[in-house]
């Protein structure tokens, strides 16, 4: 993909179980890294889980750290999610973009909305499971959770599928197969830039005449 300036901010959200973090980790190949692609690494007061190192999966800080960090507006975008909290560090995506790259941002529902606002040029896309069952059958397969975590996310994962098309996302994908999903995202980033609204208007009058 050719990168043009501005860059662009692509936000992909779920429920969890949704897969987002697996089409996160898909979309950045070796190649769309050296394209400019980039991952935001948010901010979490929850601990890691097996497997997860700070500042790879996620900033691991106190909840201390994390009202001090509110306080200097340090995040894009900060909510509760489920037992703790998360936010969008603002910095890596100003600086990402105006190297014309694409920064990619796996967040909850709230934070996507949130952040649609702060930058409406943004590239939203809504991930659902195949189904229901599925998801459920994702979430426990994790084994990440206490039965009483496990129970919120499940809720709030219901809710989220069932309210997402009130927060006007741009687009919606059903992962039902993570390989069919991701070229189903890169299709969309690649058709995003041929919107009208997203067209340049001297190179269009150039054209045209």
């Amino acid at each position: 993909m050719v990168l043009t300036k501005p860059g662009k901010i692509l936000i992909i959200s779920s429920p969890s179980g949704g897969g987002k973090t697996s089409i996160c980790r898909k979309l950045l190949s070796p190649v769309r890294k050296r394209q400019g692609w980039k991952f935001s690494i948010s901010y979490t007061t929850r601990s890691p889980r097996r497997g997860e190192r700070d500042g790879r999966e996620y900033h691991f800080v106190s909840s201390d750290e994390f009202r001090s960090k509110v306080r200097t507006n340090f995040f894009a975008e900060h909510f509760k999610v489920h037992l703790y909290q998360y936010g969008t560090p603002r910095g890596p995506i100003d600086a990402i973009t105006r190297r014309g790259g694409v920064m990619l941002l796996d967040v909850d529902v709230q934070g996507a909305r949130r952040l649609k606002r702060e930058f409406p040029n943004a590239i939203s896309i809504f991930v659902l499971p195949p189904s229901q069952a599925e998801l459920r059958k994702r979430l426990r397969r994790r084994g990440t959770e206490t039965k009483e975590q496990l129970r919120v996310r499940q809720n709030n994962a219901l809710k989220e599928m069932q309210t997402f098309q009130k927060h006007k996302f741009d687009y919606v994908v059903v992962n039902k197969e993570l390989g069919v999903a991701v070229k189903q995202v890169l299709a969309i980033v690649e058709a995003h830039q041929c919107r009208i609204d997203r067209c340049d208007p001297e190179l269009i009058k150039k054209i045209t005449g």
